[in-house]
């Protein structure tokens, strides 16, 4: 059963002189969710962020968050949103927990919250050190604790695992898996790890040059990608003579004749024709593709994300 959208954007473009930095994006994001925002550099995921949280003001387009529009309901939405946009904010001579304090008064919670939060980012045994003594990892892990204050309905995280460590990516990505179960906390996060997406999300939008490419599970993701039967014979000119006179579509991959999405029984009566005439069959290959050569067909572009 489809929940109800916590985040909804029609329309949403923002434009720097004659630049579409965003353009026309229309993102749904159901309550629940771990929304993975995936997209290159410079592919407008900060700025769309951005405009969620009313920092900038977009050129085009409307915003709904929690069925209200943000032009008009900015201070109510944001008591229920907690955010980490580029990188944290804190005051490196204050301790972990003095940060805390501080971000307490500004966002009037109760000293419990403070202390949850620490614990849920496990940073309570770090709590009395200066923060300007942290890893990078363990700031990161205070900004989300800021951000997860209030315990809002919706999370909003920019790059969150961005220049940590393998450990500190783990760690980060658990603790952004439990959050929904656990808090009833809905996370939307961008990244250009399309390997963090894969394992971190529920839902996936894919944004290039601005242009929204995809937006739906995972699963459904994959589902584009068809896969690829790769088969090699003892002489590829003369069974690719053969089977285009069969009325086959293939194309030659390397040492290869590649065939899309050919079923067991297809694939069987291919194997048997060739060898009928005489062509010898020395490897069948199935061959899925990944969620990145996914994303390269999307965008059009040879580019790693």
């Amino acid at each position: 059963m489809r929940t109800s959208a916590i985040v909804q954007t029609q329309n949403l473009t923002k434009k720097y002189g004659s630049i579409n930095s965003v353009n026309k994006v229309d993102l749904h994001v159901q309550e629940g969710e771990i929304y993975g925002f995936l997209g290159p550099n410079g592919a407008g995921k900060t700025t769309t962020l951005k405009m969620l949280l009313g920092l900038i003001k977009p050129s085009e387009g409307t915003i709904n968050i929690f069925g209200d529009s943000l032009s008009k309901h900015r201070s109510s939405i944001l008591q229920r949103t907690g955010s980490l946009i580029e990188s944290p904010s804190y005051y490196g001579h204050l301790t972990g927990l003095e940060n805390m304090k501080v971000m307490q008064r500004l966002r009037n919670v109760p000293d419990k919250n403070v202390h949850e939060a620490l614990r849920i980012v496990r940073l309570e045994n770090q709590k009395d050190k200066r923060t300007e003594q942290y890893s990078l990892g363990m700031k990161q892990r205070l900004g989300i604790a800021m951000a997860l204050l209030a315990f809002p309905k919706l999370l909003i995280l920019d790059e969150p695992t961005n220049g940590l460590d393998p450990a500190g990516i783990g760690e980060i990505r658990e603790l952004i898996k439990s959050l929904p179960k656990t808090y009833g906390i809905t996370v939307l996060l961008s990244s250009h790890l399309l390997s963090e997406i894969e394992q971190i999300a529920t839902s996936v939008g894919i944004i290039s040059d601005g242009n929204l490419l995809f937006q739906g599970s995972v699963e459904s993701l994959r589902e584009k990608g068809r896969s690829a039967i790769l088969l090699k014979t003892g002489d590829n000119t003369k069974a690719e003579q053969l089977l285009h006179t069969q009325g086959y579509s293939l194309t030659i991959s390397g040492s290869h004749l590649e065939f899309d999405n050919l079923q067991d029984k297809e694939v069987a009566e291919l194997n048997r024709l060739l060898v009928k005439h005489n062509i010898p069959v020395t490897r069948i290959e199935e061959h899925k593709k990944s969620l990145e050569d996914i994303f390269l067909e999307l965008t059009g572009r040879g580019q790693s994300l």
